[in-house]
């Protein structure tokens, strides 16, 4: 099976998630497809992207495969990690990315989601950041991502609560850009990719790296970097740690210690 489906047409292009069995868990194998997709895509000079799951789908993307993580301790979300360079392609992207949500996104996916360029969701699409759940810290660059989009006091409460965000508080924080009915998703989605793709791409490209850039233009001094991958350690050395795993693996409720 193939866990990313590609298609083009009309300097449009459009990849599919198709991992259902598994939630589009963000594993390695489904992400290095995923940036593959991107750059064929890329290549092909389509003028912007679709990045959707499967119509019908519950859950858009589980977030990063547990079943993955490091035994025990490595950080799995360093600069090189797989979910991490995905994150970085679609920012990279010269064409919009237009995260088509269908069904409640998950941790990492979040991320994902919301480094695209546009965000269409419906009336299911709910956002829940979950690693407080399963006993993990949160890489800094995706912490600021949400902070960026969501504002701190949002982002405090997503992270802190795991929660889902329901679509009529991510529009009105300005997650989703529209919120429209599932009926309606693709129709949309399709309408506003056909006005980008009509106009120049080489203006949309530029816009979008200034953005970025601009986006990114906060200051940070190296000792305050260190010390922040410092305070995820804590974690990943803690028994909390091997707790979350083991608990989302035997699907029981964790027994955190603060460990």
């Amino acid at each position: 099976m193939d866990l990313i489906l590609t298609q083009s047409q009309d300097d449009i292009g459009i990849i599919t998630l198709n991992n259902d069995q598994k939630r589009n868990a963000l594993s390695h194998a489904l992400i290095h497809d995923l940036m593959a997709a991107l750059k064929s895509l890329t290549l092909e000079r389509v003028r912007v992207v679709i990045l959707r799951a499967n119509k019908g789908a519950k859950v858009w993307s589980a977030g990063f495969d547990v079943t993955e993580f490091p035994q025990p301790g490595r950080d799995p979300l360093s600069y090189y990690d797989p979910l991490e360079q995905a994150i970085r392609a679609i920012q990279r992207c010269p064409a919009p990315v237009i995260a088509m949500l269908e069904g409640s996104v998950w941790g990492g996916a979040c991320e994902l989601a919301l480094v695209c360029d546009i965000l269409i969701g419906t009336p299911q699409t709910t956002f829940a950041i979950t690693p407080a759940r399963i006993g993990v810290p949160y890489n800094p660059s995706g912490i600021l991502h949400v902070f960026n989009t969501v504002g701190l006091a949002l982002a405090r409460e997503m992270f802190f609560t795991a929660q889902p965000l329901s679509p009529e508080r991510a529009e009105q924080a300005g997650i989703l850009n529209h919120l429209v009915a599932v009926e309606d998703l693709e129709n949309f989605t399709m309408k506003m990719a056909r006005q980008i793709a009509a106009n120049s791409p080489i203006s949309i490209s530029v816009m979008k790296e200034q953005l970025r850039i601009l986006a990114n233009a906060l200051p940070l001094s190296p000792e305050t970097f260190e010390r922040i991958q410092g305070l995820r350690r804590v974690v990943y050395d803690s028994r909390d740690y091997l707790e979350g795993q083991r608990a989302f693996l035997e699907k029981r409720p964790p027994v955190f210690r603060g460990e």
